[in-house]
């Protein structure tokens, strides 16, 4: 008999079900089954996924989903409680028809009916019934509810409500038995039902999971959804073990007394037949000036846009552009290209920063024409065939950057032009990866954090890394795998739940544009800030044929725009940063000394010793080196630099190679160089060699095999002449084929590449003629991570830049440029909001600048200005040039404005004061004087600034130690942050590192025995760093963990993921105790043994831990004193010894701690 699983749960029903699709699968063709279901809750995730496999496998897909139906109407929030907030229900698409309704369903459930999950309501399902067959689902179903609550009646009544609904034939009342005894009772119900309605019976199991196994893992899953641990004896469960993919036969062993019900279910399968049609472009018509076809237009805009970037317009240019724009009118893409023009169009008329262009989009020159990318295609060798294949149809990917803060802007823009139902954001999907899922499973076991932790950092830090790989890759973790028995489970449980789909997040910049209401073409649900996403990710949105494009953010350009302004402002002309020298020596001289701090791509400490090498001399170098700078080229970067530097070690196997190899000195880095190479000796089209560059980039070895055939000996019938042709030879041929090979897994797309290096080029030129408002524009972009502002006010200190306090007279809400200094912005100010600095800037543009406290309270209003806004713009040193200090306002600032306020209510009430009465010079007796305070110590005042600013700024606790803290340590705290560019901290688990500063934070935690332990912030001078310090190193230095203590930690490193690394402390050395050295210098040795008793005297008085060394200057003499003499060389003992031996004699020399043990 045939069965069908009509009610199935995948991966995608998030967290609740671990049935991998291609699993489940392969396991329903294993038990002889020809179709299958896939039902999940309430969304349609795993749909395409589902339908492309099946049909792969060779079995029938049948389309469904199991939705929650709201008691009521889907908009009421309230209706119901518990267990009747909704009911669940299983809809099956039986045709193309009832797909599109099922999704239409489904997106509404999301949009219109989201409270806990998604939910729809009879009134939808009545306008969307066509085509949809339901099934009355399991005990959470109404029907199986109204049952088990003994109300047979209005169960029934709810069945036949369904009926009408969905039509005669189309509702099936739903057997199910996993060994529950209310199940039992529900279908001896839903029999009689049936013998009285006619509605027929279906039966299903209720799948949740693949194997009988795998109801383990799947528990295991269900405590990572709940938060709960598997000891926890209140938590929810699949009891008993049955939620798998049964055979034909287990089911009919549970239904004997049901056999129509069994073969109901292949029926329906049969009934059910949707298409799903890849690769046909549905892309959005634009509207176009009246006159003209888009056609006609593109065209116009092109050859109008060819005049304006080339003097003069050659044939051959006439000649690329018109196959370009052939190539795209076959491929159907020229509603594409205006669409994108025009949004770019609308972003420059804007004043929205538009980035030169990136990914292969920059080879093509209609693009550049067209003005979506600022970068000559033809003067750097870039390729169209990169960007569209004519022999490859795929749809055009073009990504663009904008202005970080604007970017919403342009997609708001495109919104209101094409309609908010067809511009949706695409959904990604978050997954289970190797680290995270075994310290996942790790927590639910209730296994020792410890424990756990080692385990997940003995799995590689790679891409795309699984378990099975690490185990083969690590024999220690083999080894604790094959010896420990909970870790052996530990894994086996992890390996079964790892790549599954863990939660949904919306894609940073990826938008689909429709021709019509995206829900027609997709499902539709809600991100975590409520706005609508698609249920598919981009790639399937790309195989449907939906045209996805990319609004990226990028702060650079922010920057760029931002230092173009301030520069503009203080040199008094106008700076295009298109229209810059590329070739500037000055520019890439100071790239080529490494200190590119904020410069684009090149910031990284890699990259900075990479460009010192490399001392680049044009843009191509800079292309080069972000295409070399990568995992895996990395190791031809010598290569390069050997080629650079003495051009006639370069050698060419061939002369045809040598064109096109030139630029990069003879190594293969770009992929246009791959597809060069086959055209021109071996004769290929460029379409076919971007497919062979593509077969190269995968490693899809039958592919490579063929064509190395045809690259080397030709192949007459698909007019491809091969390299023999050319007159070169055999083993010539295959040598350059196997390099080709070698290289092009890491080749970089140079359109790309060359896209950012104009971008870093850009930085580094503002940087270099602008210093003080290039890094202005960059403190502002980073204005709310006080770690990164205090990172560059660091390399300002060291460029020479003075930076000032905030200025409530000269400051602007981002940072500012005040006569060659940099002004700190308003805005980083801790609690000052917008409108605050808005109106302060609007009232000293009226009103000129404020003269003292009082104008300042005097003419802001209450609702702007109140007690905390003053006391941190006194602590942030903003009221500095008001004649005060800051520990006089911060006395008297109450008192001010308590006075004003008190005027006020008197001017509004109509009464006189006393200030009516007299004449104004004699006003300023009345205000209130500023006492005699003096300033705060040094200490106070930064504290305070670090407290409203998050950095110190009229200098830093650590400065007079500065040379001390060099000294000790062996990495800063900016080591143990993440580095944007690797995804990982430039110290490594387990290293040993000291690092030095002072204690800013401090938090005791109990262990579960009861004893202490710490953790603790240290803060140095360019950062912060968390300690870790465990119960037995605390004991030992507690003495010394004081917040503002200044202290070394010596300790190793742990590396966290995703996250900045911490310390764990196995030592403290307070600055205090770092061991000095006094050497006192004598003439000759003579002097010394004559002068010897006097010495003793001084040195006997002072008791100490500093050693005492005699240097005899004529003989060169070293001689140190036994430990007996040490001193303690403070300011007493060293004034003493100046007075008897002179200054120049008498040195401190700081000994660093790696000696001290």
């Amino acid at each position: 008999m045939d069965f069908t699983h009509l009610h199935v749960h995948t991966e995608y029903s998030l967290l609740d079900g671990s049935n991998k699709i291609k699993e489940l699968i392969a396991r329903v063709k294993e038990l002889g089954m020809d179709s299958v279901a896939i039902t999940d809750h309430g969304v349609m995730y795993g749909v395409i996924d589902f339908y492309k496999e099946a049909q792969k496998q060779g079995i029938h897909p049948v389309i469904g989903c199991e939705v929650y139906v709201a008691p009521g109407s889907r908009f009421d929030r309230e209706a119901g409680s518990g267990d009747d907030r909704y009911y669940h229900l299983v809809l099956l698409a039986e045709n193309n028809q009832g797909y599109s309704n099922l999704m239409k369903i489904v997106s509404k459930g999301f949009v219109e009916g989201f409270y806990y999950k998604p939910r729809v309501d009879l009134s939808l399902l009545e306008k969307y019934h066509e085509g949809i067959i339901a099934l009355s689902a399991c005990l959470a179903g109404e029907v199986a509810r109204f049952l088990t609550r003994g109300m047979y009646e209005d169960a029934k009544k709810a069945a036949l409500r369904y009926q009408d609904i969905f039509g005669k034939g189309n509702f099936f009342l739903e057997l199910q038995d996993h060994g529950i005894p209310e199940q039992q009772n529900v279908n001896q119900q839903l029999l009689k039902m049936h013998r009285e309605t006619g509605i027929e019976l279906v039966a299903t199991n209720d799948v949740h999971y693949t194997l009988a196994e795998d109801a383990q893992p799947h528990d295991v899953l269900l405590c990572l959804q709940t938060g709960k641990k598997l000891a926890d004896e209140d938590r929810m469960r699949y009891e008993g073990g049955q939620y798998y993919v049964k055979s034909s036969e287990e089911m009919e062993r549970l239904f004997p007394y049901a056999p129509e019900a069994l073969e109901n279910t292949h029926k329906i399968a049969q009934r059910c037949h949707v298409e799903i049609e890849f690769g046909v472009t549905k892309l959005p018509k634009f509207d176009v000036p009246e006159g003209y076809t888009s056609w006609e237009y593109l065209n116009e805009l092109c050859f109008r846009g060819l005049e304006e970037r080339y003097q003069p317009v050659t044939e051959e240019l006439k000649e690329r552009l018109n196959y370009e724009l052939s190539t795209i009118r076959n491929m159907g893409y020229v509603d594409y290209f205006l669409i994108v023009w025009d949004f770019i169009k609308y972003a420059r008329d804007h004043d929205i920063m538009v980035g030169p262009g990136r990914g292969s989009a920059a080879g093509s020159l209609v693009a550049y024409t067209l003005g979506i990318t600022q970068l000559d295609p033809i003067r750097y060798d870039l390729l169209f065939e990169r960007f569209l294949n004519p022999e490859r149809v795929s749809m055009p990917d073009i990504d663009v950057d904008f202005c970080f803060e604007r970017r919403q802007e342009v997609i708001d823009y495109v919104r209101r032009k094409y309609g908010d139902d067809c511009v949706v954001q695409i959904v990604t999907f978050g997954t289970l990866a190797a680290r995270g899922v075994i310290r996942d499973v790790g927590r639910v076991m209730d296994l020792p954090y410890a424990q756990v932790d080692t385990i997940a950092k003995m799995i590689p830090q790679e891409l795309n890394i699984t378990i099975d790989k690490a185990l083969q890759m690590n024999p220690e973790l083999k080894k604790v795998y094959e010896d420990q028995k909970e870790i052996h489970d530990l894994i086996d449980t992890a390996k079964r739940l790892e790549g599954l789909p863990r939660h949904t997040s919306m894609h940073a910049a990826g938008v689909v544009i429709g021709q019509r209401a995206i829900e027609e073409f997709v499902p539709l649900s809600l991100g975590s800030d409520g706005s609508v996403t698609t249920q598919f990710t981009m790639t399937t949105l790309e195989e449907l044929g939906l045209l996805k494009m990319d609004f990226l953010g990028l702060r650079t350009l922010t920057v760029i725009q931002d230092a173009e302004r301030l520069a503009g402002i203080s040199s008094g002309k106008t700076i295009d940063i298109n229209k810059i020298d590329y070739d500037d020596k000055a520019v890439l001289a100071s790239i080529g000394t490494g200190k590119t701090d904020g410069v684009f791509q090149l910031e990284s400490a890699g990259m900075k010793n990479f460009m010192k090498e490399l001392k680049p001399q044009n843009l191509e170098d800079i292309i080069a080196g972000i295409s070399l700078y990568r995992p895996g080229p990395m190791d031809f970067i010598p290569q390069y630099i050997k080629g650079k530097n003495n051009p006639e070690s370069i050698t060419y196997d061939c002369p045809q190679l040598e064109p096109i190899l030139a630029p990069t000195y003879g190594c293969i880095v770009y992929q246009e160089q791959v597809m060069q190479i086959v055209r021109d000796l071996a004769g290929y089209t460029l379409g076919r060699s971007d497919l062979l560059r593509r077969a190269m980039s995968k490693k899809k070895g039958d592919v490579m095999q063929k064509e190395r055939q045809n690259f080397v000996y030709g192949n007459p019938d698909e007019g491809v002449p091969g390299c023999i042709a050319n007159g070169i030879d055999e083993k010539t041929a295959n040598k350059i084929y196997d390099e080709m090979i070698d290289f092009a897994k890491y080749a970089f797309n140079k359109s790309h590449a060359a896209a950012y290096a104009v971008v870093s080029y850009q930085t580094a030129w503002l940087k270099y003629y602008y210093p003080v408002e290039f890094m202005a524009a960059l403190m502002t972009s980073v204005i709310d991570n006080p770690g990164k502002v205090s990172e560059y006010i660091y390399s300002c200190r060291q460029m020479g830049i003075k930076i000032l306090p905030p200025d409530i007279n000269k400051g602007e809400g981002s940072f500012s440029v005040d006569s060659g200094n940099i002004r700190y912005g308003l805005a980083a100010i801790k609690s000052i909001g917008k409108p605050v600095i808005e109106s302060i800037i609007k009232e000293r543009k009226n009103g000129g600048p404020f003269s003292n406290l009082k104008d300042f309270i005097e003419r802001l209003s209450g609702k702007e200005v109140n007690k905390r806004t003053i006391e941190s713009f006194i602590k942030s040193g903003a009221f500095d040039s008001l004649g005060g200090t800051r520990k006089q306002f911060m006395v008297v600032y109450v008192q001010i404005l308590d006075q004003v306020n008190r005027e006020r209510k008197y001017s509004m009430t109509g009464q006189l004061s006393l200030f009516d009465i007299v004449s104004d010079d004699q006003k300023s007796e009345f205000d209130i004087p500023l006492p005699d305070v003096g300033e705060y110590e040094k200490e106070t005042k930064l504290a305070f600034e670090k407290e409203v600013l998050g950095v110190y700024l009229s200098g830093h606790p650590l400065e007079d130690y500065e040379e001390k803290w060099r000294k000790n340590i062996s990495r800063t705290t900016l080591d143990f942050q993440l580095d944007d560019e690797t995804g990982r901290t430039k110290v490594h688990d387990g290293a040993k590192e000291i690092v030095g500063g002072m204690i800013t934070n401090k938090t005791i935690k109990y262990t579960k025995t009861n004893k202490v332990m710490a953790f603790i912030t240290l803060e140095d001078l360019v950062g912060s760093v968390e300690v870790v310090i465990f119960p037995r190193d605390f004991e030992k230095n507690q003495m010394y963990l004081n917040e503002e203590a200044k202290v070394f930690i010596k300790g190793r490193v742990s590396e966290e993921d995703d996250a900045a690394s911490k310390l764990i402390c196995e030592q403290v050395i307070p600055f205090a105790q770092t061991r000095k050295e006094l050497w006192l210098q004598y003439p000759n040795k003579e002097t010394y043994l004559q002068q010897e008793g006097m010495l003793q005297d001084i040195l006997k008085v002072s008791e100490g831990m500093d050693e005492v060394i005699i240097y005899c200057k004529k003989e060169k003499a070293v001689k140190r004193l036994p430990k007996g003499w040490n001193v303690t060389a403070d300011e007493v003992l060293l004034s003493r010894l100046t007075n008897y031996l002179g200054e120049s004699c008498v040195k401190v020399i700081e000994k660093p701690i790696e000696s001290v043990h």
